[in-house]
């Protein structure tokens, strides 16, 4: 059986600190950013700018190229923005510079499956899994691509909205509308789950053990009941939004009951680089 495919360790993605959590799978990562609703992009928006940006944007992993490839194989990141951003603005300058690959942005993702209350506060956590790329954001210019990129994006919101809309986009629409591809140069995960994982100083203290509650309150997305808009005329809710929203909450459930089953994680000897 091959081996998965990872993002190579380099030290600008390499996790130190409780690097036994890293992760470095790539169908680990996509899919940490494709089931994360809003993700995070910093950027430096200037030379002269002591401080970073940091947007939060919406956008999917895929390939436009390869588009049957699978979660766990090389992808790009799409991101969804509006004409006149501050971000467009800088990749669209940078597109025109001749040999640019793009301005250099890391992108952030994190999902929180449960609250992790231990014996003393300095323990107490968080059951998660979290990601972050680095690449470079160029503008997309085909208008075949960024179709695509707007159905990709439109389809993580809700599957299947895209051809149960009014489309495709008018040029007005389209015209407002920016995708920025995102080449990634590497990746890397972290993941924690499990239940409380306290140090024996306070686990050989029975009057503590007697006082503290210790244990996982498990923590996901639920989607409510759809709610009809004022000018709606489609009498029963499509079984495509139902079927979804049922099936991402039992998923959401499930996901983090199973992460604070988990048997506590090994505790590892800390070094001076964590």
């Amino acid at each position: 059986m091959p081996e998965n495919l990872t993002y190579p360790k380099i030290p600008r993605g390499t996790v130190v600190r409780y690097n036994h959590r890293a992760t470095y799978d790539l169908r680990t990562i996509h899919t940490i950013f494709n089931t994360t609703p809003v993700v995070h992009v910093s950027f430096t928006p200037d030379p002269d700018e002591p401080f970073p940006a940091i947007l939060p944007m919406i956008g999917q992993m895929g390939s436009f190229e390869y588009p049957s490839a699978d979660i766990d194989e090389p992808l790009e990141c799409y991101l969804h923005g509006y004409v006149s951003s501050r971000i467009i603005n800088l990749a669209r300058e940078a597109t025109k510079r001749e040999g640019s690959r793009g301005i250099p942005v890391c992108i952030a993702a994190t999902k929180i499956d449960g609250l992790v209350l231990s014996l003393t506060p300095n323990s107490h956590s968080y059951n998660y899994r979290s990601a972050i790329l680095h690449g470079y954001a160029s503008l997309v210019t085909s208008d075949e691509e960024k179709l695509w990129a707007m159905e990709l994006i439109t389809n993580s919101v809700v599957p299947g909205r895209w051809i149960n809309s009014r489309i495709p986009p008018d040029k007005t629409e389209q015209d407002s509308t920016q995708i920025l591809r995102i080449l990634i140069e590497s990746g890397s995960g972290k993941v924690r789950d499990g239940m409380p994982n306290d140090d024996k100083k306070d686990l050989d203290r029975a009057e503590v053990l007697d006082r503290v509650w210790t244990g996982v309150v498990p923590m996901w997305e639920q989607f409510g009941e759809p709610i009809p808009g004022p000018y709606n005329k489609v009498a029963e809710v499509p079984e495509y939004i139902t079927g979804f929203v049922s099936a991402a909450n039992e998923g959401h459930r499930r996901q983090a009951v199973a992460a604070a089953k988990t048997p506590a994680p090994k505790r590892v000897k800390k070094t001076d680089e964590e």
